[in-house]
């Protein structure tokens, strides 16, 4: 990232060492760590989103490309990749909670999840209904607070 050489950096530390002092100079650079890992991690989340903003706006306009053809089976293997990750995606949303099985793709999966849709998609459902009806960490035990 930047160019500095090992004596550009024994440099820095001794400057360090006489402004800071031996007792705060390894909270600095503790201090220093933290904020180039938070800097790090800022660029990383910016980098994934603007990736996926480009991923998606790349199938918006393949989709618009398929919608402009009138015969699918002609569509170039790039197109017919998207139009398979956009009915991925679509099953994916009708069926939220199936699992796809190993060694089926998202679409196989949801369609064969139809029948398991109301056994396993259920059974998560009322369990997470049930974390959501836990008593309130405000009333004690889950007492009124209703107390005269």
């Amino acid at each position: 990232m930047f160019d500095i050489g090992f004596w550009e950096l024994l440099v820095i530390a001794v400057i360090g060492l006489v402004v800071l002092g031996p007792e705060r100079l390894p909270g600095a650079i503790r201090s220093v760590q933290r904020t180039m890992e938070k800097v790090r991690a800022f660029g990383s989340k910016m980098e994934a989103e603007l990736n996926h903003e480009l991923r998606v706006k790349e199938l918006h306009e393949h989709l618009k490309q398929i919608e402009a053809t009138d015969d699918i089976e002609k569509l170039s293997p790039e197109l017919k990749r998207s139009l398979q990750e956009l009915k991925d995606a679509a099953a994916s949303v009708q069926h939220p909670y199936a699992k796809p099985a190993a060694g089926k793709s998202s679409s196989e999966a949801a369609a064969d999840g139809d029948a398991d849709n109301d056994a396993g998609g259920l059974e998560q459902q009322n369990a997470a209904d049930s974390q959501t009806s836990s008593p309130t960490p405000s009333s004690p035990a889950g007492k009124s607070e209703d107390r005269h």
